[in-house]
């Protein structure tokens, strides 16, 4: 299938008061991060059983998906990638789709783009090697999403309960000027406490006086109560 053939079977999924919402859901307004996207009003489940239907898509093609103003059929490209990494046996074919994925982060150019692709592209391909500086060479972008990938791909490591990257990243990050930073730290670190409190507890008790609320307060999230209002109330 080509760009045109996928754009044309997500039009026929098109919901009009997604298409209404979703403009001011991922803040499209002027000086904002989403500034100018463009939505037809899919929904994910929709967008997911077009990718599933076109997985077979080429490079090509979804470069010119992932080059496409309109935001659904860019996350279309993303978990087309996805569905092929996770079939892929060869590290050279890995290493394909992931050095793919990376010339495109320019367009990866929104919270849930990066979400539902970073963890199982980046961060799968990383997981159980050393050599993860590709993490910190996104870290050390100027660009949002780059650093958000990052992030979020750390939450492979996470899962194998490996933490030293997320730490190093949310102390990297913890002057960060952006909220949608704070949050993908903030839930990160959430994520990790859930497998370790302890690894959770260290970081709060040496940085979160320092931590940005939206950060402390979704690290926090799954504390008891007593627990949260410690960290709260000094922050």
């Amino acid at each position: 299938m080509t760009e045109s053939d996928i754009q044309k079977q997500l039009e026929a999924l098109s919901n009009p008061q997604k298409k209404e919402f979703l403009p001011y859901y991922f803040k499209t307004g002027k000086g904002q991060y989403g500034e100018g996207d463009l939505f037809i009003g899919v929904v994910v489940p929709d967008i997911r059983k077009v990718a599933k239907a076109n997985k077979n898509t080429g490079f090509e093609e979804l470069g010119r998906l992932l080059d496409n103003p309109y935001h659904e059929c860019r996350m279309c490209a993303l978990l087309i990638l996805v569905e092929q990494f996770k079939k892929l046996k060869s590290e050279v074919e890995k290493k394909q789709v992931v050095d793919f994925y990376l010339s495109y982060t320019h367009r990866i150019n929104n919270w849930d783009l990066v979400d539902l692709s970073a963890r199982d592209i980046v961060g799968e391909y990383l997981s159980g090697k050393e050599d993860r500086s590709i993490l910190y060479r996104l870290a050390d972008s100027d660009l949002l999403w780059d650093q958000r990938i990052a992030v979020i791909s750390a939450f492979a490591f996470i899962r194998e309960n490996d933490f030293t990257d997320i730490i190093a990243l949310s102390e990297q990050f913890l002057t960060h000027k952006h909220d949608l930073m704070h949050k993908a730290v903030g839930w990160m670190l959430r994520e990790a406490g859930k497998r370790d409190k302890s690894v959770l507890i260290s970081f709060l008790d040496k940085h979160y006086r320092i931590m940005p609320r939206t950060m402390l307060r979704y690290s926090i999230e799954k504390l008891s109560a007593d627990e949260k209002s410690y960290y709260m109330k000094k922050n």
